[in-house]
């Protein structure tokens, strides 16, 4: 794992590391990569996204990654957000295939954060979301200067489910009629950890690799 911090924000911008997998800020330039692979995957993700007014087209195109990258630059410079493009280095290119954000960000007493992100259906599956959530969240526990992270997932998404708890994350609430996604008013369930629960193994990062190391 490797990090290259720049100040601002506590432990941002970033760059994080491991093996083929790169989480980095969003740059301008990433607007048709980052287009391509949202329309390619609307089906992939559309029942689990908020949606804003528009077509799929019209709010995944090069034009509105503008307006993501404008609201992703303003929260990462407030310490409201981390807002990591995911990336898989192959021969030597970094390709965008997901999206990975802790946001919400309360300090203070508080100090926690929601985690949320998507991935290319073309490389789910492979172990690139787990070990940029695994990354993500030993940074926010450690330059990031938070103490708790928190992600909410639908039921019926079972995918994004596994993530979660394949890395340990305790589930400890049901939330009813949560957000309004894809029409209606949806459930979700609440997933947590702290960074106490972590610390004896080295971080979530370690605590991964050895949970892949098992399953060969």
């Amino acid at each position: 794992m490797s990090l290259f911090g720049f100040g601002r924000a506590p432990g941002w911008p970033v760059v994080l590391t491991d093996g083929p997998v790169v989480l980095r800020p969003y740059r301008r330039s990433d607007a048709a990569a980052w287009s391509a692979v949202r329309r390619a995957n609307q089906a992939w993700l559309a029942p689990w996204e908020s949606h804003l007014p528009g077509t799929w087209d019209e709010t995944n195109s090069p034009t509105a990654f503008r307006y993501v990258h404008k609201d992703q630059r303003r929260s990462a410079r407030t310490g409201e957000g981390m807002p990591f493009a995911v990336c898989l280095r192959q021969e030597g290119r970094d390709r965008l295939v997901g999206h990975l954000n802790v946001g919400s960000i309360v300090r203070r007493a508080f100090c926690s954060g929601y985690v949320g992100y998507w991935v290319d259906s073309a490389v789910a599956g492979r172990g690139v979301i787990p070990t940029a959530m695994a990354l993500a969240v030993d940074h926010a526990f450690g330059p990031g200067g938070l103490h708790r992270v928190e992600v909410n997932i639908r039921p019926e998404n079972r995918p994004s489910r596994r993530v979660v708890e394949k890395l340990g994350f305790r589930e400890e609430a049901y939330h009813v009629r949560y957000m309004h996604i894809d029409g209606a008013w949806r459930d979700h369930i609440g997933y947590a950890m702290t960074s106490e629960e972590v610390a004896a193994e080295g971080g979530l990062l370690a605590r991964w690799h050895r949970i892949r190391d098992r399953a060969g």
